[in-house]
């Protein structure tokens, strides 16, 4: 699905003083517990876990800030008074230990709707990889990294959310183990959603159908209130719905467990240092 003329990615161009405002709203889903770092998230949840002295919220706010985008709002759930960050709006999930990930992006669903970027609350990404994703004027887009098993040598048997592409399409996505032939390729779904105008609309009116009407099991998840948000893009791929995937270069982390803390730790402290250089020259 390719956007008209009137429907493309919104830009305001301000000359003067070179600067480039992405007109969109950004939702960080952040109700997660994160139970599997222990002790790092005892006090605090995962997204507020320290990273070479920035919280994973942090670095994400102030990359999204870096890039000119704007309208931020954060969906909390455990130890929501935790937050304190000014300058974004805070949604709260009070059932967040018995849904997930697709009923917390729906509490903030009044914010779904033209240029959306949907993003996990427990991924720190490079700068190079953002841009890639705003530059996208897919209705759907999801980025996708081919090269994700390099990351987890340390944790070969880690579960991962799995995309099943075919001549750049993709045809499956889920956290479980998915059958492979030799004209597919399969990457890692980074836990980034980028929505065009009609991309937030379809999303929005395919979930509040399945509101109304479905029980049972849904996709990988038990019921639609455990959803995840790859349930929901299957969803949409089985109901002939195209979603582009953006196999995506850059650095990137999911922190799932104290090993990819570490591994975060190690990779963006190259990259915070170059940033630091950077500064000081200008």
């Amino acid at each position: 699905m390719t956007k008209t003329v009137s429907d493309k990615f919104v830009l305001i161009l301000y000359y003067r003083y070179g600067w480039v405002i992405y007109i969109m709203n950004v939702i960080i889903l952040a109700a997660g517990s994160g139970i599997r770092l222990g002790e790092h998230t005892q006090d605090i949840p995962k997204t507020l876990v320290d990273i070479n002295g920035k919280s994973i919220l942090e670095r994400q706010i102030s990359l999204l800030r870096k890039h000119k985008v704007k309208e931020i709002f954060v969906v909390t759930g455990y130890k929501k008074e935790t937050y304190v960050l000014k300058d974004v709006e805070y949604f709260f999930n009070p059932k967040y230990s018995e849904t997930e990930q697709l009923t917390s992006m729906m509490v903030a669903r009044r914010k779904i709707f033209g240029d959306v970027l949907i993003i996990f609350g427990d991924i720190i990404f490079d700068s190079d990889i953002l841009q890639q994703v705003l530059a996208s004027n897919d209705d759907i887009t999801i980025p996708i990294d081919l090269n994700w098993k390099k990351s987890y040598e340390e944790e070969p048997n880690k579960p991962v959310d799995k995309v099943l592409v075919n001549q750049k399409k993709i045809v499956k996505i889920s956290a479980k183990e998915i059958s492979l032939e030799s004209k597919n390729e399969v990457g890692e779904f980074l836990g980034i959603i980028k929505l065009s105008t009609a991309g937030s609309k379809i999303l929005v009116k395919k979930y509040e159908e399945l509101e109304k009407s479905h029980t049972g099991k849904f996709h990988d998840a038990d019921s639609l209130n455990k959803a995840k948000l790859v349930d929901i893009l299957q969803e949409l791929i089985d109901s002939k719905i195209e979603i582009s995937p953006l196999i995506i270069s850059g650095k990137w982390c999911e922190i799932d467990t104290p090993k990819d803390l570490e591994r975060a730790k190690k990779i963006f402290k190259n990259i915070d240092i170059e940033w630091k250089k950077f500064l000081t020259k200008l």
